[in-house]
């Protein structure tokens, strides 16, 4: 392996009920990266929020036990450079025999490969952080990733675009308390049963539940409150197909993939968790470590799904298209994952909801697109970098001090104190 290589930060984990779907991803990812042009360094965000590095942080069965993972890893702090990447600094307890301790250890971070899924990984917090570091990163920027993870404001937008969304209802946990029987009129009032309750910024199907009756609904809204202090209530689409394609590129050139129909379980109205990713998948039990992780198309045990979804072509390059428009529209860089619905019964296509960092980075669904795993990671470091030049070649500050001596008579002589 070359000196030289890329050090690419993995980031994985994060405050968020998807944990463990964001370790299988990245560990998918840093398995893929061709080791003679990258070094991946694995930084695990733990659920209390402590961030980890250390080798043993590549391999899956690492995190089969979380107590001892955090004995075993390193805990950091992210130092900024001046340089466009960024150190890991070993993170130690203050005291007198620490400090004359050997110095503290440092790892550099040219790249971050951000494998987070939910809460604020997925949502701009952490976004925001690479770029105050100035750090290249993949993933959508912060509006980007902001405005994708609320399903009401990402509603909002496709709605004031022309692009049709289902009907639904919306509000925060203090507009639900002490009202719920007014708010629950209201969502009788404005929509038909059956409706779907789901948190406005939850992944992976969480708290996600279909209400047939008013005692359904007061039900699923007091569970999704549990995930979110946002609920979104829509009018489900009972002749439900889902169709998912991903987008892969910047503000410059985006490209669609081919589209894919998962299926949910015969027993249930929505897709679950569950579906998702909690079926026994035997090949990746056997195989063990991240290569077993990787053979599933989700990472863990692979929900079901049709690859290429059997559309018309013309259906299918319309939704590609959509997609590419909704890309744009949320100013997506990086993989992304844009959730369709079609009503089967009347054919009207609806966008359900934007992934910035889908599960898998929808690697299955670029491989019978003609990207290869190792290809599509490859492209991300490299759409990460040159979004970092573009921003780092715009002016961000002026030569101009306006706290010198000079300027600060010139306030005095205002009246500044």
């Amino acid at each position: 392996m070359s000196t030289e290589s890329l050090q690419v930060g993995v980031v994985l984990g994060g405050v968020a009920p998807e944990h463990e779907v964001s370790v299988i991803s990245a560990l998918q990812a840093a398995a893929a990266l061709d080791r003679d042009r990258y070094t991946p360094v694995p930084i695990y965000v733990a659920k209390d929020g402590t961030w980890y590095t250390g080798d043993a942080l590549l391999e899956v069965e690492t995190y089969r036990d979380l107590e001892a993972l955090r004995e075993a890893a390193m805990p950091v702090s992210l130092a900024p450079t001046p340089h466009g990447h960024l150190e890991l600094l070993e993170d130690r307890a203050p005291g007198v025999l620490k400090r004359l301790q050997r110095p503290r250890l440092r790892r550099r971070v040219d790249v971050m490969l951000l494998g987070l899924h939910g809460g604020p990984g997925e949502n701009g917090g952490v976004q925001g952080l690479c770029e105050t570091f100035n750090v290249p990163y993949t993933s959508a920027g912060v509006f980007g990733s902001a405005l994708g993870m609320d399903k009401v404001m990402s509603k909002h937008v496709c709605r004031q675009a022309d692009i049709p969304v289902v009907d639904f209802v919306a509000f925060r946990e203090d507009e639900w308390a002490y009202r719920e029987e007014a708010a629950l009129d209201e969502c009788e009032a404005t929509l038909d049963y059956p409706l779907v309750v789901k948190p406005a910024r939850c992944g992976s199907s969480i708290g996600i539940a279909q209400a047939n009756t008013r005692a359904d609904l007061d039900a699923a809204i007091e569970d999704a409150f549990r995930y979110d202090d946002k609920v979104i209530v829509e009018t489900a689409v009972e002749a439900l197909r889902e169709i998912n394609c991903s987008v892969l590129g910047d503000a410059h050139e985006a490209t669609p993939s081919v589209l894919e129909e998962p299926v949910a379980s015969d027993d249930d109205e929505v897709l679950t968790f569950q579906d998702k990713y909690m079926r026994e998948d035997e090949e990746a039990t056997k195989s063990g470590g991240t290569k077993g992780a990787a053979s599933s198309p989700e990472g863990m045990a692979a929900q079901d799904r049709v690859v290429p979804a059997d559309l018309s072509e013309e259906r299918t390059e319309e939704i590609q298209d959509l997609a590419v428009r909704i890309f744009h529209q949320f100013e997506c860089a990086g993989v992304v994952r844009i959730d369709f619905m079609i009503d089967a019964a009347t054919g009207q296509l609806y966008f359900n909801e934007i992934n910035t960092i889908p599960g898998s980075f929808s690697f299955y669904l670029w491989e019978p697109s003609g990207v290869p795993f190792d290809e599509l990671v490859d492209r991300l470091v490299a759409i990460a970098r040159r979004r970092h030049r573009d921003q780092n070649g715009r002016v961000q500050t002026y030569d101009v001090n306006l706290l010198a001596e000079k300027s600060l008579q010139g306030i005095k002589a205002n009246g500044a104190p």
